[in-house]
């Protein structure tokens, strides 16, 4: 069978080692036949991403802060150079921001750089960078996905201000949507049920809550990292060319269900 992203060329942000969402989308995205660059958050990160990204034979990943303009500039142009002026997607699956301890608690009590950091790195990055790249991808078919959770449309214990950024997160990628459309890109939003990442272990009480919802969805489980990694390459690929501006659940059905059901 014909590999459905042969001779694509993509950019992933946000893989921070081989539990992430992101890896697991980068894995399947490779698969079948994609082409893949990455960034990565520091040298921390780079200990546990750079294996796994010469795994998969890349050979562009840089190091970038995503809230320093003239980094993340500087990464673009790179990449350009690197394929030649042309991209065929994006995957943003970026977070981050709170101050340790404000993923626990109320919400009320998060501090402005708190707040500000994770309107930043978890939202304003996806629109900074397709800003530096849509030319790239323009006439191509090109299609770009972030990552959301449920805790953007209700309220999630200890989601806190990263479901106030996921909710603006979803609203940004309408927006994108709308201005891209006349270039033939195509913006969308994955998002995944409960699922256990390094970034979710920060979630306070996160074990009762992967908990509940594998009780709570109609699947009776999670969704698995492959789902959600099958999900995102059906929305990269030419499978979807209709799909724009949409925010996609993949979470076993949890989402559907009401709070006394």
């Amino acid at each position: 069978m014909e590999q459905l992203l042969k001779g694509k060329k993509g950019l992933v942000l946000g893989v921070a080692n081989e539990n992430s969402i992101a890896w697991a989308i980068s894995k399947r995205l490779a698969n079948e036949g994609a082409d893949l660059a990455f960034t990565y958050q520091n040298e921390k990160t780079a200990t546990y991403v750079i294996p796994l990204f010469q795994s998969i034979n890349s050979s562009f990943y840089e190091q970038v802060d995503l809230r320093n303009s003239e980094q993340v500039a500087a990464v673009i142009d790179k990449l350009s150079y690197h394929f030649n002026g042309q991209l065929d997607f994006i995957v943003h699956a970026v977070a981050g921001g709170p101050n340790k301890g404000e993923l626990s608690g109320k919400y009320i009590d998060v501090s402005l750089e708190g707040f500000v950091n994770s309107m930043v790195i978890s939202v304003y990055s996806l629109t900074d960078i397709v800003k530096r790249t849509y030319h790239m991808m323009k006439d191509r078919n090109a299609s770009i996905i972030t990552i959301s959770y449920y805790g953007s449309e209700k309220v999630v214990k200890n989601y806190n201000v990263m479901g106030v950024a996921k909710a603006a997160l979803e609203s940004s990628v309408r927006y994108l949507a709308s201005d891209l459309g006349e270039y033939g890109i195509r913006v969308n939003t994955i998002s995944p049920g409960t699922v256990k990442t390094r970034a979710a272990s920060g979630i306070g009480d996160f074990d009762q809550l992967i908990k509940y919802t594998s009780e709570h969805s109609p699947l009776k489980r999670n969704a698995t990292l492959e789902e959600i990694a099958n999900s995102s390459l059906f929305l990269l690929s030419e499978l979807s060319t209709g799909i724009t501006g949409q925010t996609i659940y993949v979470d076993a059905g949890y989402s559907i269900k009401g709070d006394n059901q």
